[in-house]
């Protein structure tokens, strides 16, 4: 019985053996590809790209909260955009201001831009999608007040800024994306933060001749597109 025993331990070591010999020589797995959606950096022109720096295809969208058309493009075009394009590595989609409504794009921009850099994608896309609100707010604040809303433009540019933050109910907003009112109030009257935002507008109009919302490049060309379904032939035209 003890020999029966010490043959059949000595199989099982064998075929243990065996196994482990089959596995080590099996394929390794292949790495799983990035998803380029994570990646996101400030650029030199004071935008906030995502994905693949080194992409074929770079997207950049000159954009403003306040803007519908650029809202629409927000719930339509950036969820295939990212889903499809973004995460492969195929397409760099950077965001920059062009403040087309003043002082409301302003103040939102500074606030959009206070945030972790990691963050800044997802408080865009809240912006965007509670875009009705801040514009019901902004509209009973003209109706009710013009006076004060005229001499809020009046004011140094982080001042105007907290103002219409206030009225619009964006520094409430901004809590619950993780910004405390304090860091919000002080990023809104930043003086490098505000000149970083109003160099990133007087590019855009010196270099691209920008003047609506949303204004599309791609590859460092400017396309006549304003909508995702006459954008994606553009990025398919350049390799995407």
């Amino acid at each position: 019985m003890r020999t029966y025993f010490m043959i059949a331990g000595a199989l099982a070591l064998a075929l243990a053996g065996g196994a482990s010999a089959q596995q080590a020589k099996a394929p390794a797995k292949p790495a799983a590809a990035p998803n380029w959606t994570a990646t996101v950096a400030i650029t030199p022109q004071g935008g906030f790209r995502q994905g693949n720096p080194d992409a074929p295809v770079k997207l950049v969208e000159y954009g403003s909260r306040g803007c519908p058309t650029c809202g629409r493009f927000a719930a339509e075009g950036v969820p295939p955009l990212r889903s499809d394009y973004i995460a492969s590595g195929k397409v760099s989609y950077e965001f920059r201001d062009y403040l087309i409504h003043g002082p409301p794009d302003l103040a939102a921009a500074l606030l959009n831009q206070c945030v972790p850099t990691a963050r800044f994608f997802p408080v865009l896309d809240a912006l965007f999608a509670n875009q009705h609100q801040f514009e019901e707010k902004l509209e009973a604040a003209l109706k009710n007040q013009p006076q004060q809303v005229e001499a809020w433009q009046k004011l140094p540019a982080g001042q105007m800024a907290t103002r219409f933050a206030e009225a619009t109910g964006m520094i409430a907003f901004m809590k619950t994306q993780g910004l405390p009112e304090a860091q919000a109030r002080k990023c809104l009257a930043d003086p490098k933060l505000i000149a970083r935002i109003s160099q990133t507008n007087a590019d855009a109009v010196k270099v691209y001749q920008v003047q609506s919302t949303p204004t599309f490049i791609v590859n460092a060309r400017k396309v006549s597109a304003f909508t995702w379904d006459r954008l994606l032939p553009e990025l398919w035209a350049n390799g995407a």
